[in-house]
């Protein structure tokens, strides 16, 4: 899911910003404080819900939703408002939903699960690396057989789509290359899981390399580093879990 966050008080679009990534943590967050930059954002991209503030400076909230509409009739409006006399706009245009503030996470949740046009995400894999490492499928928690598996996803993500070695991927697991049947436990592991969600295709698998298709999953880091940083926000944590991500972290850092 692509969500679209508007408000023109920077902590309210920090709070919203929040709440929807509680309700939806493998949805792909963009938020703003200026309409005008909702409508350059969405001459290029695409939006599936968009959570708008009304009164603001400049164009309001409603103005706002119907050009949207013109753009995609089938985008799920949500007003976040602190007043209640728009509701009234909003049944005329069709929103999908209208939250009085102040907003909390109950509230952004219920309108989440009652989107008046329902949406299938293209990704099913969602990818947090910003503080700990973490992977879901359809929004839940994914079980590896062994820990040293997610250890081994976390690797490669790392590496963004670069075609790892065993031996590259053992020095950094293990701090040395002679676990090779180990780690071929762990690559079947990794397969297994993700064929018996029926996701197939994920990785770059060759006689001994290994890479994930970066393009096959939502990715907290890979939209960082792509320049969408607003709702994906690196606070100086990067997969805090493993030591070998040290080094990208100070990169990280020395980007911000």
């Amino acid at each position: 899911m692509k969500v679209v966050v508007l408000d023109d008080e920077e902590l309210a679009l920090e709070n919203l910003i929040e709440c929807v990534e509680k309700c939806k943590p493998d949805a792909e967050i963009v938020g703003f404080q200026y309409a005008e930059d909702v409508l350059d954002y969405l001459e290029t991209n695409t939006c599936d819900c968009a959570f708008l503030d009304i009164e603001m400076s400049g164009m309001n909230g409603v103005n706002l939703a119907k050009k949207l509409k013109e753009k995609n009739r089938n985008i799920n409006i949500i007003f976040s408002t602190g007043f209640s006399e728009y509701r009234g706009d909003a049944f005329d245009m069709h929103a999908s939903g209208y939250i009085l503030k102040p907003i909390t996470v109950e509230k952004v949740k219920k309108e989440l699960e009652n989107l008046r046009y329902p949406i299938k995400d293209e990704s099913r894999i969602t990818i947090k690396c910003f503080g700990n490492f973490e992977v879901y499928i359809d929004s839940k928690p994914v079980q590896f057989r062994y820990n040293k598996t997610k250890e081994l996803l976390a690797y490669l993500i790392d590496r963004k789509g670069a075609l790892c070695t065993n031996d590259e991927i053992m020095v950094a697991l293990f701090e040395d290359d002679n676990h090779d049947i180990y780690l071929r436990t762990l690559r079947k592991d990794l397969i297994d899981t993700f064929s018996d969600k029926g996701l197939n295709g994920v990785f770059n698998q060759q006689r001994g390399k290994l890479g994930i298709i970066a393009d096959k999953v939502k990715c907290d880091y890979y939209n960082w580093c792509n320049g969408n940083r607003i709702g994906n926000e690196y606070r100086g944590e990067y997969m805090m879990q493993y030591s070998w991500a040290e080094d990208t972290n100070g990169l990280l850092e020395n980007s911000k």
